[in-house]
């Protein structure tokens, strides 16, 4: 051979040579194969919906003012809900609605829109007031809550509040209803704990509109 052919000469091997094998390929393959199903476990954990819980956390503040004139009670109900976020992500409040009814009769509503933001892993306290008027047929509640010869003054409300949830594209509705005692003849702050729900209300208030 000439040197200057050196780099055009090929090296035949024979078949049943160990460098013709592959070496570990299906170490590898199992491998690779492992990893993609843990990445996508691991995807599928901290993304997939996790639930939204929406407690009633109680009437907060109660104001009352009295119009002689109508014979109206207006109460100012300063209402907070605890919203539980159990996802890796945040998820938005995009609106809140509550109403407010006294003896079956619709005495105020109120809703608001981009209420809050709710961080990963975490519980936060939503305040919404609403305004109730009771008047009208209802007048003889202005006499009962100015009745000086009355000791308590409490009437019996009951509330029923819808929340819209935004996470990931997915949205959700709470429902929530609960009974309160409201002081109907001062201004307070030390409302007391919501009533039990009768057992109808009680199944209609678990479940959630998807």
């Amino acid at each position: 051979c000439f040197p200057e052919q050196v780099n055009e000469l090929v090296a035949l091997i024979p078949y049943s040579d160990q460098r013709l094998r592959p070496q570990r390929t299906k170490l590898y393959v199992l491998l690779s194969v492992l990893l993609c199903l843990l990445i996508s476990g691991l995807v599928v954990f901290f993304l997939f919906p996790h639930s939204v819980l929406v407690d009633d956390d109680g009437i907060k503040v109660v104001q009352v003012w009295f119009d002689k004139k109508n014979s109206v009670v207006v109460l100012a109900i300063t209402a907070t809900l605890r919203i539980r976020n159990s996802n890796f992500y945040s998820v938005t409040v995009t609106s809140l609605t509550s109403q407010v009814q006294y003896m079956n009769t619709v005495v105020g509503t109120q809703q608001v829109t981009n209420v809050s933001s709710i961080q990963p892993l975490s519980d936060k306290l939503v305040n919404f007031t609403v305004k109730a008027e009771l008047g009208g047929p209802l007048s003889y509640v202005y006499f009962f809550c100015t009745f000086p010869k009355v000791k308590v003054h409490n009437i019996v409300i009951f509330m029923r509040t819808s929340v819209k949830l935004l996470y990931i594209g997915h949205v959700t509705q709470s429902a929530l209803e609960t009974y309160h005692y409201v002081d109907c003849s001062t201004n307070s702050t030390a409302a007391q704990d919501p009533l039990p729900l009768p057992s109808p209300l009680a199944r209609g208030a678990a479940n959630a509109k998807s």
